[in-house]
C-alpha cells in the first residue's frame, strides 16, 4: 500500500515542494523515515503516532516507512505533520486516493490532534501558485497569511478529524462547509489606513540640515549618517523617517511579508506587512542575529530591514567585526550564508541609518565642554572602517539646539508634507526605472549612472574639482551622483545642476574633517 502526498519545505526565503511518499507493508512493526531530516522532522514519527491514536484512528501494527523526496534536499520544521498523517491514512483506505490529487498539505500535529501554525506559510503558499497547485490546506491560524497569494485556493483546517472528514466528503458544496475556502483579501488590506509614525517632525526643533538630509535619504533610498552632541535630536529624526517613506508597492510587500513568515514574526489576522519596515538592534546585538544564520539558519536583522530602514543608534558601540559585516550586504543587497548543508541567500536591500557621538565625551570640538585628547578621538574614530565610511552615501552634523529654537511654540514641518514630496520623487523614480530590478536612486548601478545622471559642462568641471581636491573615490563619486539625482527629482528638475551637485557635495564635506579630527 502505497501513497505520495505534496507539501513544501523552506529553504532561506524560498520553498520547494515535496512529496511525502508513505508505505505500509507487512513484516516488522516499525515507524522508519528518511530523506535527509533534522531532528525536527524525524520527530514528527512521535508527533504523528500519538496523534492519530488520540484522533481516534487504528494504525495497525505494520511496517512503515516514509520517505520526503527529492532526498537530496534538506528538510527542516514542523511542518511535515499534516503531510505524514495524512499519508499514512490515505495509505490505510480512509479516503481515496484522488481525493488528495493538487492539493499541498502543511502544518505541526498536537498530539491531540489539533493542527497548528507553522512558519513560512506564504512562501510555501506562493510557490504551489506558481506550479500551478489547485489547493493547499494549512492550518486555521495560517489561512488569512497564505490567502494573500492570488491563483490559489486557500483552505485552513483545524484538527485531523476535520481534515479527514473533508477528503473522505464528495458532495462539493458538504466540503465547502466543512473547510470553507478563505478568500483572497489582499485588495481590501492594501486599501487600509496609511502608516503614521509615532514619531513626527513636526515634533523635531531645529537641525534644519538634519531634517532635509532626512528627507533626500527617504526619497532616494540613500544611506545616511549623523553626528551630533548628544540629546540634539539625532534618533528622533531617524525614528520619524518612518513616517516619511514612500509606501511600498504590492511586490515589496510581498517581499517582506515572506521574510517576516519564514521568522514565524507575522500576525495572525494582519498577516501582509504594508509599511516599510523600521529595525533598530542594540550594539550588544550578536553578528548571527544581525546577518543572519545560527543553529537553526533564520534571517537577520539586516533582511528583516528588508525595503525599510535598519537604524544603527551609538553606532561607535557596535563591535567593529560586527559592522563589517555590513559592507558586503550594502553593495550586493543580499547575504549568502554558506552552511554544510547548502548556501542560504536572504534579500537585505534596506536603508543604513546611523547616528553617533563626535567623540568619546560628546561634545567636540566645543574645547569649553570636549576634553579628549587627539589619541582618544583618534582610538574612537578607528572603530569605524574607512569602507564602512565610504559606503554611507551622506553624512551630517547635528548642532546643540538654540533655546529660543526649543522654546518656539510655532511647530516645524510637520511629517505629511515632507512625506507628500517623497512621494512624489519616488513616482518619479518609478517611471524612471521601470522594468529594471530596482526602483530607487540609491540602487542605481555604476554602469547606468552615464544614462540617469548625464552632466552638462560646467556640472562635469564642478565635479572634476571635487574629485581633484577632496580626493574622492570612485565609490564615493558616484554616490554623489545618486545624491544628486534624488536632489533634483525633489526639485522637479529633469537635468542635475550645479546646485544639486552641490548640496550633495555638501553632505561629503565633513568627512574628511572628521577623520582627520579623528
Amino acid at each position: 500500500m502505497y501513497s505520495s502526498i505534496l507539501t513544501g519545505s523552506l529553504f532561506g526565503v524560498e520553498a520547494n515542494l515535496i512529496h511525502v511518499e508513505v508505505d505500509i507493508s507487512a513484516g516488522l512493526p516499525g515507524f522508519s523515515m528518511v530523506g535527509s531530516l533534522s531532528n525536527e522532522v524525524r520527530e514528527a514519527r512521535e508527533r504523528v503516532q500519538v496523534a492519530l491514536k488520540n484522533a481516534g484512528y487504528d494504525i495497525p501494527p505494520k511496517k512503515v516507512t516514509i520517505n520526503l523526496a527529492p532526498a537530496n534536499l534538506k528538510k527542516d520544521g514542523t511542518g511535515f505533520d499534516v503531510p505524514i498523517a495524512i499519508g499514512i491514512l490515505q495509505t490505510l483506505g480512509y479516503f481515496r486516493g484522488e481525493a488528495t490529487e493538487n492539493i499541498l498539505f502543511a502544518g505541526e500535529l498536537g498530539l491531540d490532534g489539533e493542527i497548528r501554525p507553522i512558519s513560512g506559510i506564504l512562501p510555501i503558499v506562493k510557490e504551489a501558485a506558481r506550479r500551478g497547485i489547485d489547493t493547499c490546506i494549512i492550518p486555521w491560524d495560517n489561512r488569512i497569511e497564505g490567502s494573500v497569494i492570488p491563483g490559489v485556493r486557500v483552505r485552513g483546517a483545524c484538527n485531523i478529524r476535520q481534515l479527514t472528514a473533508f477528503l473522505q466528503e464528495t458532495d462539493m458544496g458538504q466540503q465547502e462547509a466543512l473547510l470553507p475556502a478563505q478568500p483572497c483579501t489582499t485588495q481590501e488590506i492594501l486599501e487600509r489606513e496609511p502608516y503614521c509614525a509615532d514619531n513626527d517632525f513636526s515634533e523635531i526643533r531645529g537641525q534644519e540640515i538634519a531634517r532635509r538630509a532626512a528627507e533626500i535619504a527617504a526619497a532616494g533610498f540613500h544611506n545616511l549618517l549623523m553626528s551630533g552632541p548628544p540629546g540634539g535630536g539625532k534618533s528622533m529624526i531617524a525614528r520619524a523617517m518612518a513616517g516619511i517613506l514612500p509606501p511600498m508597492t504590492w511586490q515589496e510587500s510581498i517581499e517582506v511579508t515572506t521574510i517576516y513568515s519564514v521568522a514565524g514574526m507575522l500576525d495572525t489576522e494582519n498577516p501582509l506587512i504594508l509599511r516599510r519596515p523600521f529595525q533598530s538592534p542594540h550594539h550588544t546585538i550578536s553578528g548571527a542575529a544581525l546577518i543572519g544564520g545560527g543553529v537553526h539558519t533564520h534571517p537577520g536583522a539586516i533582511s528583516l530591514a528588508h525595503r525599510g530602514v535598519l537604524f544603527l543608534d551609538e553606532l561607535t558601540e557596535f563591535p567593529r567585526n560586527i559592522l563589517e559585516c555590513l559592507r558586503q550586504p550594502l553593495e550586493d543587497h543580499r547575504v549568502n550564508i554558506a552552511r554544510a548543508q547548502g548556501n542560504y541567500i536572504y534579500p537585505a536591500d534596506f536603508m543604513l541609518v546611523c547616528a553617533m557621538n563626535p567623540c568619546r565625551c560628546g561634545f567636540f570640538p566645543d574645547k569649553n565642554r570636549c576634553r579628549c585628547t587627539e589619541g582618544e578621538l583618534a582610538k574612537y574614530w578607528g572603530r569605524l572602517s574607512g569602507p564602512l565610511l565610504d559606503r554611507m552615501d551622506m553624512f551630517v552634523e547635528t548642532s546643540r539646539i538654540d533655546l529660543q529654537k526649543l522654546q518656539s511654540v510655532r511647530e516645524g514641518e510637520d511629517s505629511a508634507r515632507i512625506r507628500q514630496r517623497v512621494v512624489e520623487a519616488r513616482a518619479v523614480q518609478e517611471e524612471r526605472f521601470r522594468g529594471k530590478k530596482y526602483s530607487f536612486n540609491g540602487d542605481m548601478e555604476a554602469a547606468e549612472l552615464e544614462h540617469y545622471c548625464e552632466l552638462g559642462r560646467e556640472e562635469r568641471q564642478l565635479m572634476e574639482t571635487a574629485y581633484s581636491q577632496l580626493e574622492l573615490s570612485a565609490r564615493t563619486y558616484h554616490r554623489v551622483l545618486k545624491v544628486a539625482r534624488t536632489i533634483a527629482d525633489l526639485g522637479h528638475s529633469e537635468r542635475i545642476r550645479e546646485e544639486h551637485l552641490s548640496e550633495a557635495l555638501a553632505y561629503r564635506l565633513t568627512e574628511g574633517a572628521w577623520i582627520r579630527n579623528g
